[in-house]
């Protein structure tokens, strides 16, 4: 069998593991320790997981996050989220093929009593704004206790090869997210008042202010805080549409995890919905995963991500369609195509428009929800609450962090400690950095005579400055109260001149910058030095490439007279091309991807099953839902109890925004809605675990 682990990476370290064994369905596999059983499935080219028992539809993963429960697996015997639970040397793994019959088991005869802990402060959540309120309270010698369901701390840093937007001295601006979440996790590490469990997850805040949470996935801690910082971060937002939940289907978060993560190449060839950062930064990072993206593909007349991060794709090749909409994911038991089109004002498809493409992955990046029930409820208890990061306001990570940072102080002055008052220039900063992309500004390029100068790239408004503090000569500016402002260069306006350093080109986030170099040059050629973050080997001296614009158009071929990495670069390749001067300001990446890999078949496929299910867990369809809301029922809890949808083991995580959209469609107003009562417990806890059992 083919093994689908990426060997190599332009920015990631591929580490040596372990190598253990395993069966899937009686055939013996291999995974790598510390592999969840999902990971090991897809290492192993398996994206099937097993037939839902209502309508023996086909289940794969989705979230890969532990929220729904579209990826079961049976595990030795017992029923498992494939994302989560990690793979036993020897472990015997069954698809689901009708519902679990769990194993005959002797009487239980021991118990132990459930541990007690007091905290001054419990933090739920190790991304980076709970990193960064743990640091501040720490470092003030608060007694504080973080606890995250993953190995590792970090949250979705982790998952970012690409360096990060924001204010330098602010967020770390400029850096990797990966090395972000090491930093941060290094920082804590050292503050003795601050306990630290990983692999723990909350699961319950209850009447009486305390938190149940389970480590390990076997021992039950009641933890009891004098306040609570929720810090969880966000779910990602589900889509309905024809072929919605075939394997293949899944979310853009689940991708990044299964590729920057895990280190696998799931795919061979996918599609994008959704516009926003996360969809086009994911689609980045399958081009640097050796992945086809065949398209991307946005509702709105615009992408609502950063335009440099849009840049990025369509300068190495991606197709990107606005103003088009998805209309089905094609295939049996999997994904074999997707079928999209144009719309009109009212957002209808338009007959005619439509167009296939072959790929074997769709990535919904359709936004995100707060994970913020343990605020609510914590608030609903009188239990002192706050909430940072994407749980308060979904928002770029360095919001996150300094929104943490924020929180820190705010809980370390409501516990008594001697803390100064917040300077109001923080919460201008954090509201800068929670800012969405601004105006789009006409590109500008320095005026002739220079002999080396850059050309910024960079024509939309976002909080971003790493470039200006390291130009040594002082010539990138940005407006010192605003950075969400545009760059400029003003070398000749300061009486300087660039010293062709590169040291902008390495920094910038949004690899939008290059420079330009006519010193030694013919009347009618320069060297134009551009980023280049993908295999080193897959460019050489004397290479051909061909070179484009921002808008993704072709400006010819030319050719590679040097290509660089060092220590300063970080990992970033700089490549120098020779070419025609008339178009070298122009030059602003290299395509990567040929674009044939983005053209659509010659036939479009319609997929005639209606089949737009909204809840995963029980397999209930848009029309269901709609026809009960038709029916006059405006109560969700009366929608889960004739429907089921909602009472799936991921306790109405996926479905309850489709649901409410299904409302807005039919024109009810959501005051008229009665939502849903939420679970006492938010995440599925074995009856062992609560109890208490010793093995």
């Amino acid at each position: 069998m083919k093994d689908y682990r990426i060997t190599t990476h332009p920015i990631l370290p591929i580490p040596e593991r372990e190598t253990i064994d395993f069966t899937w369905k009686g055939e013996a596999l291999q995974a790598q320790a510390g592999e969840t059983i999902a990971t090991a499935l897809f290492a192993n080219g398996i994206r099937i997981f097993g037939y839902h028992p209502k309508d023996g539809s086909p289940q794969g993963i989705f979230c890969a996050n532990g929220q729904c429960a579209q990826c079961t697996v049976v595990a030795d015997g017992l029923p498992v989220k494939s994302c989560m639970a990690l793979v036993k040397p020897g472990m015997s793994v069954e698809p689901v093929l009708a519902l679990p019959k769990l194993p005959e088991a002797e009487p239980i005869s021991g118990f132990k009593a459930v541990e007690n802990l007091k905290v001054d402060c419990l933090i739920i959540g190790g991304g980076p704004a709970g990193l960064s309120a743990a640091i501040e309270l720490g470092q003030r010698g608060i007694q504080t206790l973080v606890v995250d369901d993953k190995h590792r701390l970090g949250g979705k840093l982790v998952l970012q090869t690409h360096r990060f937007f924001g204010s330098i001295n602010a967020c770390y601006a400029g850096t990797r997210g990966i090395d972000i979440a090491t930093k941060l996790s290094a920082d804590l590490e050292q503050i003795p008042s601050v306990d630290i469990w990983t692999n723990t997850t909350a699961v319950a805040v209850y009447s009486d202010k305390k938190v149940g949470a389970v480590r390990d996935g076997k021992d039950y801690v009641l933890i009891e805080p004098k306040v609570i910082l929720v810090a969880t971060g966000a779910r990602e937002k589900s889509l309905t549409f024809k072929g919605n939940t075939l394997p293949g289907v899944y979310g853009a978060g689940a991708f990044q995890t299964l590729v920057n993560r895990d280190l696998v190449r799931c795919s061979e060839r996918l599609f994008i919905v959704g516009g926003g950062n996360v969809g086009l930064i994911a689609g980045y990072h399958a081009l640097q995963a050796g992945i086809e993206v065949a398209g991307l593909v946005e509702a709105l007349p615009e992408c609502g991500g950063y335009k440099v991060h849009k840049d990025k794709l369509v300068r190495m090749g991606v197709p990107v369609y606005t103003s088009h909409t998805i209309l089905s994911a094609n295939g049996t038991d999997q994904l074999e195509s997707v079928t999209i089109a144009a719309i009109d004002k009212e957002w209808k498809p338009i007959p005619g428009t439509e167009r296939t493409f072959a790929s074997d992955t769709l990535l919904i990046a359709v936004g995100l929800d707060p994970v913020d029930e343990f605020y609510k409820k914590a608030q609903e208890f009188g239990l002192p609450a706050y909430a940072a990061g994407d749980a308060d306001e979904v928002a770029e990570a360095s919001a996150a962090m300094f929104s943490g940072k924020i929180r820190g102080l705010e809980i370390a002055r409501s516990l008594g400690y001697d803390v100064p008052e917040i300077p109001p220039d923080w919460f201008r900063t954090s509201d800068i950095l929670k800012s969405r992309p601004g105006v789009i500004i006409h590109e500008t390029v320095p005026d002739d005579g220079e002999a080396v100068y850059p050309v910024l790239h960079c024509s939309q408004e976002i909080p971003c400055n790493p470039c200006t503090s390291v130009c040594s000569q002082g010539a990138i500016v940005i407006d010192d109260v605003d950075i969400r402002k545009v760059p400029d260069y003003i070398a000749k306006k300061i009486g300087v001149e660039c010293i062709a350093c590169e040291k902008c080109i390495t920094i910038c986030p949004g690899l939008a910058i290059t420079l330009v170099d006519l010193r030694k040059e013919q009347p009618e050629t320069a060297l134009v030095t551009i980023p280049y973050e993908f295999d080193r080997g897959s460019i050489e001296v004397g290479d051909f490439v061909t070179v484009l614009d921002t808008t993704g158009t072709a400006l010819g071929q030319v050719e590679v007279v040097r290509a660089r990495i060092g220590k300063t670069t970080d990992r970033t390749v700089l490549v120098k091309v020779r070419a025609p001067r008339e178009i070298a300001n122009k030059i602003a990446g290299i395509e990567i991807q040929n674009k044939e890999v983005g053209a659509s078949l010659e036939q479009y496929v319609e997929r005639l099953t209606d089949d737009l299910i909204v809840c995963r867990c029980e397999r209930v369809s848009l029309a269901e839902i709609k026809a009960i809301i038709q029916s006059g029922v405006h109560d969700m809890n009366e929608i889960k109890a004739v429907t089921r949808a909602g009472m799936g083991a991921c306790g109405g995580k996926t479905c309850s925004s489709l649901i409410k959209r299904a409302f807005r469609e039919l024109g009810v107003p959501m005051s008229d809605v009665t939502e849903n009562v939420a679970r006492p417990i938010f995440v599925e806890v074995p009856l062992g675990v609560l109890a208490g059992v010793k093995e």
